[in-house]
């Protein structure tokens, strides 16, 4: 009646040993560690190794451990001091040809790792870091897609050899205006052409003996175009922060509007701000050779008809034609690195679009002078209303000024940057590709290293407390069913450890939460049980009757209770976001695991004590 087959106690002492091996990483605390990676497929070779080691040797920093995976280099800490020094050092010595990351690595046994037994990933309040709320400027997105549909009429007309008096946008419409309407009839089929799925609102119109096409953005084309700037801002978050080495990153989609970005284990708050935010790109253009002046035109505030005016980097004004030869947006590469007369450079490859566009330009102007136009969006604090508020501020400057010798065309070099940084940051920026839109920092939150500890500790010792006392009632109220009980509620905290583990979940407070509550409801089970036996025992029953009836009652009530819990818990993950889904999973697996434990396991230890016993007169209950 309470005997187990012997298949039966193997399984359950499998599945225990699998909870224990995948559990225990948990336990091992992480270590500060530097992680170098290498932007090429190209391995990390032990002469390069050991370059590294002498670099931290020759800065007197001292390093516990070092490992090479051939991909990834990794040097482990004492402390976060040393840490620090050392990714500075390192930064400073390897160049752009690697990523330099601060990281918190595994201390985890090799014959663990081997077993593939990793410990959670834990979230930015464990382990410490950075939180950024960022919103996505929509008018910019729509102002870039107005702009691009104005450059694409005139080549449009161009290319049709259609006279027009002129493109302009006025509000949300693009009005291009004609001196005729047989001109403008004729440029309607032309313009329209292109864009399908009434992309684009088309309407004529007279005014002042000038005859209008107007062109005005869908509503859904400008649908369309938010959700673009979202995932595409999405898309190149992500390549930043791959970038900046950060492991474990959170980057997804907040509202409308905005998106959440966490970066669990940085350390330097500035940079990553500076990289996320920031917008840069290139802009290369011929310079004027029909002898306007520049200074005249700086001092009139005016540039001439197709002139636009920029700056040089020494201040000296020069004037530029506004039709663009090429922009950043067809950059599939860079790399820093130096030129000819050691000054810093940026090496830059194209795709075959650009590729072909910039031959043919260059092509068509060798030996004229051409400039690199660098333009920079960044955010600064600025004083609204008495409020300080994130701003950005857009910077364009011309970097280089140079002869066109030759056809260009995939692959060519850009300098006359002032530093190795600038010539990195410029690099990694056109590597990561634009910013589809501006991007507004509103919330920022820093956890430190050491808030992160706390937490841990904190969240640690209350589940331990926790434990402790419902073991202290328990073995008080119902003696060996109590100790019973409080095994198979230890067994369920490994069962939930290791899978959380092996599904390598992220482990958040709300997540900690969360195991206390699975604890809880854990034992709330096994309560059930003891009391339907002694229910039993009190109508007369004998103790191996009460003990089978007591599980086999309950065990109705059991299941209904933890299945209208697993309800909640994937109601809450299918409809909540962040720490709410992470809260969710913890549930609905602590449920999975606390029904194993609470019923088999008990059972199990309760068959093994008086499954066995004959003449079982009484039990300690």
């Amino acid at each position: 009646m309470n005997r187990y087959p012997v298949w039966k106690y193997v399984m359950i002492a499998i599945i225990l040993l699998i909870g224990i091996i995948y559990s225990i990483p948990n336990f091992f605390p992480s270590e500060p560690a530097v992680q170098i990676s290498a932007k090429t497929e190209q391995p990390i070779d032990p002469a390069e190794m050991q370059r590294f080691e002498q670099v931290l040797k020759d800065q007197g920093l001292s390093f516990r451990a070092s490992e090479n995976n051939g991909s990834q280099a990794l040097f482990r800490f004492a402390d976060t001091d040393v840490q620090l020094q050392a990714s500075e050092a390192l930064k400073t010595a390897v160049g752009d040809k690697y990523i330099v990351a601060l990281n918190l690595a595994q201390s985890t046994p090799q014959f663990l790792r081997a077993l593939h037994a990793n410990p959670m990933y834990l979230g930015l309040d464990l382990r410490g870091g950075v939180h950024f709320l960022m919103e996505v400027d929509m008018n910019a997105a729509k102002d870039k897609a107005y702009e691009r549909y104005e450059d694409e009429f005139r080549d449009s007309l161009r290319e049709a050899k259609l006279t027009y008096l002129g493109i302009a946008r006025e509000g949300d419409q693009l009005v291009t205006k004609f001196k005729t309407e047989q001109e403008r009839d004729a440029a309607a089929p032309v313009l329209s052409k292109p864009y399908i799925n009434n992309e684009l609102i088309w309407d004529r119109k007279e005014a002042d003996g000038v005859f209008i096409l107007t062109a005005t953005m869908s509503p859904q084309n400008l649908l369309n175009i938010e959700r673009f700037a979202i995932q595409q801002n999405i898309t190149t978050l992500r390549k930043r922060v791959n970038e900046l080495g950060v492991a474990e990153p959170v980057i997804q989609q907040q509202g409308k509007g905005r998106i959440v970005v966490q970066l669990p284990g940085v350390q330097d708050t500035v940079r990553a701000k500076e990289i996320l935010g920031a917008t840069a790109t290139l802009e290369f253009r011929l310079v004027d050779d029909a002898g306007n002046d520049p200074q005249q035109a700086q001092s009139s505030g005016r540039a001439p008809i197709g002139l636009q005016l920029y700056k040089e980097r020494d201040g000296t004004p020069i004037l530029l034609k506004r039709k663009v030869m090429l922009t950043g947006e067809y950059i599939t590469d860079a790399s820093s690195g130096f030129d000819q007369n050691n000054q810093p450079s940026v090496n830059i490859t194209l795709d075959g679009n650009g590729a072909s566009r910039f031959s043919k330009a260059t092509g068509e102007n060798v030996q004229k002078l051409m400039a690199v136009v660098y333009i920079e969006t960044k955010f600064q604090e600025v004083e609204v209303d008495g409020q300080k508020v994130r701003k950005p501020v857009k910077t364009e400057e011309v970097i280089n000024v140079a002869r066109i010798q030759e056809q260009l065309s995939k692959r060519f070099q850009i300098t006359g940057l002032d530093s190795t940084k600038e010539a990195r940051d410029l690099a990694l920026l056109l590597r990561a590709g634009a910013l589809a839109a501006p991007l507004y920092i509103i919330e920022e939150r820093t956890v430190g290293p050491s808030m992160g500890k706390e937490n841990i500790e904190k969240g640690f010792k209350s589940n331990i407390w926790g434990f402790v006392a419902v073991v202290i009632f328990m073995v008080i109220y119902y003696r060996v069913f109590g100790v019973i009980s409080s095994i198979s509620l230890a067994v369920n905290g490994f069962l939930l450890f290791a899978l959380l583990s092996m599904i390598q979940a992220t482990l958040t407070l709300p997540g900690m939460a969360a195991i206390a509550l699975t604890l809880g409801m854990a034992i709330d089970a096994n309560v059930l049980i003891n009391e339907r036996i002694r229910e039993e025992l009190r109508g007369g029953a004998s103790p191996q009757v009460a003990i089978n009836a007591g599980y086999e009652r309950a065990w109705g009530t059991i299941l209904d209770s933890n299945l209208t819990n697993l309800i909640a818990g994937i109601a809450l993950f299918m409809l909540g976001s962040g720490p709410v889904r992470g809260f969710a999973v913890v549930l609905c697996l602590g449920i999975l695991t606390s029904m194993f434990s609470a019923v088999t396991v008990s059972r199990a230890l309760t068959n093994l004590v008086y499954g066995y016993r004959k003449r079982l007169t009484d039990i300690s209950i």
